[in-house]
């Protein structure tokens, strides 16, 4: 089995109402947090901000301290062979909404937690997003 490893963020901003909003990045088949491969060379929260920069144009952005979590799933790869990835997933703040979308996404949305956990695709993303919200509500 092939292993792979990501990173990625989990980006809010606070909106004008003062509620949290968190940008959800649309594949095409599925609704996410930008993430990308760890580079070689590069630690986990370098590779969280690259993606960050290469799939929304951001490059602002406020880490949350001692906030990270690692999901693990498996998959089958274009060639069929299973893949055991592992992502993890950092919470950043960010005063900039303007997104630009890399070619590898259809859409985007500024989201409430609330909509975030129902449009989310996966239910490893939803728990990453629990855990961010429990972070922030301990500030």
């Amino acid at each position: 089995m092939k292993l792979e490893r990501s990173a990625g963020v989990l980006l809010y901003h606070v909106a004008q109402d003062s509620v949290r909003r968190f940008l959800l990045l649309d594949y095409g088949s599925h609704w996410d947090y930008a993430k990308g491969h760890v580079e070689p060379g590069e630690d986990d929260i370098t590779a969280a901000r690259r993606e960050l920069q290469e799939e929304t144009g951001i490059t602002q952005a406020e880490f949350v301290p001692d906030f990270s979590r690692e999901i693990t799933y498996v998959f089958r790869g274009r060639r069929g062979q299973l893949i055991k990835k592992t992502v993890v997933f950092f919470l950043a703040a960010t005063s900039i909404t303007d997104v630009i979308l890399s070619h590898e996404h259809v859409g985007f949305d500024w989201v409430t937690p609330e909509e975030a956990l129902k449009r989310l695709t996966y239910t490893n993303a939803r728990a990453v997003l629990e855990a961010a919200l429990a972070k922030l509500a301990s500030l």
